[in-house]
């Protein structure tokens, strides 16, 4: 029996994640807060991931762990409640999901846990890899707690994968969907400055970068996952215009999004230059490495 157990399954990279599973013939249980229909061969376990509660027993038994939760960064002003939930949501998780494997009599080989690139400093020109030192703000402190919370695994004998996760471009939902609405009226165009760096990534990546760092036994450690060409954030909404057939010209102003957003705008404002060195260099090859060819997909 292939069993992988998975937090986080319903959301934006869960979702196109689940089936590509079951095509590679895995047995996949995954947590939920809510009752979920079972047709398409996912097992849902009722349980929150926060909590303490009978969903750990699956972690037993379990040829692989993917760990994908966590709140939404953007969408909500960052209040001492909002920062707690996105703390929580993804700390918390993996501490309770260490703790099973811990208490698990049959452990499992692997655990691909999801992080994200906020981890690395902002407005930086030079380029990111693995190597780079973590952000001495909010987000960089946040991901870093993340990582040390996965990395715990280890100590119980699981190869450990930290996937730093970049914009993921989608058809149903993430930045893409947002966008979409407002450059096909012909009123897109660049976020902020419009200079900062845009690290995307092709969710059709994020799923393939999964499944090779389940699959491949040597993959351990910290993981880029974005595509190998980022692009400055005046060039994305260039590219999605033409791609469009739309003018992208008209820019959302820095103050704007800092009066809606508050302290998360520095999300989509401030920009990182992160390149995939560790899955360039142990052989993943990325079905969508150029920008254009990736928006032509998901916008066909």
């Amino acid at each position: 029996m292939r069993k992988l157990f998975i937090t986080g399954a319903s959301g934006f990279v869960g979702q196109a994640l689940l089936p590509a599973l079951k095509l590679e013939g895995y047995d996949v249980v995954a947590v939920s807060r809510k009752v979920r229909d079972t047709a398409s061969g996912i097992r849902w376990v009722l349980g929150d991931p926060v909590t303490v509660d009978d969903w750990q027993k699956e972690v037993d038994g379990a040829l692989g762990l993917i760990n994908l939760a966590g709140e939404p960064i953007i969408g909500k002003r960052w209040t001492p409640e909002q920062k707690k939930a996105l703390r929580d949501s993804r700390v918390v998780t993996t501490q309770n999901l260490v703790t099973a494997i811990a208490q698990a009599r049959q452990k499992p080989s692997v655990l691909v846990s999801a992080s994200a690139i906020g981890l690395y400093p902002k407005n930086e020109e030079t380029e990111l890899d693995e190597a780079s030192h973590p952000a001495d703000d909010f987000l960089g402190k946040l991901c870093q707690e993340w990582e040390d919370a996965a990395k715990v695994a280890e100590v119980h004998g699981v190869r450990t994968v930290l996937l730093r996760i970049g914009v993921v471009l989608g058809r149903n939902g993430g930045a893409l969907e947002r966008m979409l609405p407002v450059f096909k009226w012909g009123l897109g165009g660049p976020l902020g400055s419009g200079n900062q760096w845009f690290s995307w990534v092709h969710i059709a990546d994020v799923v393939g970068l999964i499944l090779w760092a389940l699959a491949s036994g040597q993959v351990q450690g910290p993981v880029n996952a974005v595509a190998p060409n980022p692009v400055r954030m005046k060039d994305f909404a260039s590219t999605l215009g033409k791609v469009l057939n739309r003018p992208a010209f008209l820019p959302a102003p820095s103050f704007a999004l800092n009066l809606v957003l508050g302290e998360s705008a520095q999300v989509v404002l401030d920009g990182q230059r992160v390149l995939p060195k560790a899955a360039l260099q142990q052989g993943y090859t990325f079905r969508f490495p150029e920008l254009e060819a990736a928006l032509r997909d998901l916008t066909a």
